[in-house]
C-alpha cells in the first residue's frame, strides 16, 4: 500500500499533523528541486509547492499513479490544468481557501486607497523634493463593485466596510443572497458597471473568465473609475487596458498581470495612471502559518478517512 506525502515544508516544521507512524503516512520533502524525494508512484498525497511555476507544479504529475489528492497552497488552481489530464479519476483536487482571504483582501484596500489618494504621486514627489498639495479622490462616498464574490471577495468588502462607502455591489458567476445584500450574476454585469466607482476583480482564472475585462467591459466603466486587479492578469485584456490607461479615461491598480512577471520595456509599466504591484497579494507574513494550519487539518481529516475541506475539483466527474 502506498502512503507517500509530499510536502513543501519538512514535516516537523507543521504543528498538529498526524504522527507518521500512527497515521501510515510516510512524510517526503519537496519544494519543486530537480530531485523527487522518491518514487512519484507511491505518492498519495501531493502538496503542490508555493510559487513555483506551472511547469514545476505540475512536472511529478504522470508518474503519480496513485495519487489520491492535490492539495495546492493557492487560492487559484489554474496552474494545475494542463497536468489534470494525467491524472486517474478520482483524484481530489483542493485549493487553500482560508489561507489568503485575509491578506490579499488588505492588499486589495491598498491599492485602492494609494490609488485614489495619490500616494505615488507623493512618493516621486517626494524623490524630486516637490510638495504636491491639493485636494485627492476618497475612499468614503465612493460606490464599489466587486466581480467575484468568493472568499477573497467577501473578506475585500469586510475591509470596505468602515471606509463609509456609497455602495459595494456584488458580482459572481451565478446569483444568490447574503447577509450583506444581493450577488448579482454575471451577465448583469454590463448594467452595473457605469454606476461604479471602483471595480475590484477578485476572480478566479476560467475558460469564463479569460478576457473577461476587455474593451467593452472597460468602455462601461464610468469617466475616471478606478480598476483594480487581485484576480489572475488573463482575466483582463492588456490591450484593451493600456489603450484605456493611455486614453487617460481611467486608472488602474494591478496584483496581477498578463504576461506575468511583466516584462522590462512592457507599455503597462508607464502607462499613465496604474499602480503595479508584483503578484504578493497571497505572499505576505499570513501565508505561512495559515498555509502550515490547513495541511495539518487536511492531513489529519485524510488519515482518518473524512472528507476533505476545499475540494473544487474532481478528476473525471
Amino acid at each position: 500500500m502506498t502512503t507517500d506525502v509530499w510536502l513543501p515544508f519538512e514535516a516537523d516544521e507543521i504543528d498538529g499533523l498526524p504522527e507518521a507512524s500512527g497515521a501510515g503516512l510516510n512524510y517526503r520533502y519537496w519544494d519543486g528541486g530537480p530531485d523527487f524525494p522518491a518514487d512519484p508512484a507511491d505518492c498519495v498525497f501531493y502538496v503542490v509547492p508555493y510559487l513555483k511555476s506551472a511547469e514545476v507544479s505540475v512536472r511529478p504529475l504522470p508518474a503519480m499513479t496513485s495519487l489520491r489528492v492535490v492539495q495546492t497552497l493557492t487560492a487559484g488552481i489554474d496552474h494545475m490544468d494542463s497536468g489534470l489530464g494525467f491524472l486517474a479519476p478520482g483524484v481530489r483536487l483542493c485549493n487553500a481557501r482560508g489561507v489568503h482571504e485575509a491578506s490579499t483582501a488588505e492588499l486589495a484596500l491598498g491599492l485602492i486607497l494609494a490609488s485614489l489618494r495619490g500616494i505615488p504621486g507623493f512618493v516621486e514627489g517626494q524623490r524630486r523634493q516637490e510638495w504636491r498639495s491639493g485636494f485627492y479622490p476618497a475612499l468614503a462616498d465612493k460606490s464599489v463593485l466587486i466581480v467575484g464574490y468568493g472568499s477573497v471577495g467577501s473578506a475585500i468588502e469586510d475591509r470596505l466596510a468602515p471606509f463609509e462607502c456609497a455602495r459595494v455591489a456584488r458580482v459572481a458567476r451565478s446569483a444568490r443572497a447574503t447577509e450583506r445584500g444581493p450577488v448579482h450574476p454575471l451577465a448583469e454585469l454590463p448594467a452595473l458597471l457605469p454606476d461604479a466607482d471602483v471595480v475590484v476583480v477578485s476572480t478566479p482564472l476560467t475558460e469564463d473568465t479569460r478576457g473577461l475585462v476587455g474593451a467593452g467591459f472597460l468602455a462601461r466603466m464610468k469617466d475616471g473609475a478606478l480598476l483594480v486587479n487581485v484576480g489572475r492578469g488573463p482575466v483582463v485584456d492588456t490591450d484593451a487596458l493600456v489603450a484605456e490607461l493611455t486614453s487617460g479615461r481611467i486608472t488602474a491598480a494591478l496584483d496581477v498581470t498578463d504576461p506575468e512577471p511583466l516584462p522590462a520595456g512592457h507599455p503597462l509599466w508607464h502607462a499613465p495612471g496604474v499602480l503595479i504591484s508584483p503578484h504578493v497579494g497571497g505572499s505576505s507574513s499570513a501565508y505561512l502559518p495559515r498555509a502550515r494550519r490547513l495541511l495539518a487539518a487536511q492531513l489529519t481529516r485524510y488519515a482518518a478517512g473524512k472528507p476533505l475541506d476545499n475540494v473544487v475539483r474532481i478528476t473525471g466527474s
